[in-house]
């Protein structure tokens, strides 16, 4: 990442760049919450969950466990990759709380595939607006 690209991540003007706390499921209870409304989307490499919130703005909360993808390294890069798709598309989605669970394991040679399938799912989730 070059340096102009890093001032602009941190810049706190616009404001929808970054990834702060309130944009994140923290608590048990915000997981279940989701998991519990039983609205989801799937996929081969990942399961979106999602409910409507009450919220002007999207959440995301992350599930990579370790029987999915066995080294720190792969269930970093999993989360890694996650986080920035939601990042960079935050103000195009709708006001639900998202968790995202990995399903199959994937390389750095995935990344692509799976950018392009979570960005699918995520759209894909503006039925659970509805329920």
């Amino acid at each position: 990442m070059q340096l102009a690209e890093m001032g602009d991540q941190h810049s706190g003007a616009s404001g929808q760049q970054g990834f702060p706390r309130d944009r994140r499921l923290l608590k048990t209870d915000e997981y279940s919450s989701v998991f519990n409304f039983r609205c989801s989307q799937g996929g081969s490499f990942c399961r979106v969950y999602a409910r409507p919130n009450t919220l002007a703005n999207a959440r995301l909360g992350i599930v990579v466990g370790k029987r999915e993808l066995r080294t720190a390294v792969a269930r970093n890069l999993a989360k890694r990759t996650v986080r920035e798709l939601f990042r960079l598309h935050q103000a195009d989605l709708a006001a639900l709380d998202f968790v995202v669970r990995i399903v199959k394991p994937f390389g750095k040679s995935d990344v692509l595939l799976v950018r392009e399938e979570l960005l699918r799912l995520l759209h894909k989730s503006k039925r659970c607006q509805k329920s």
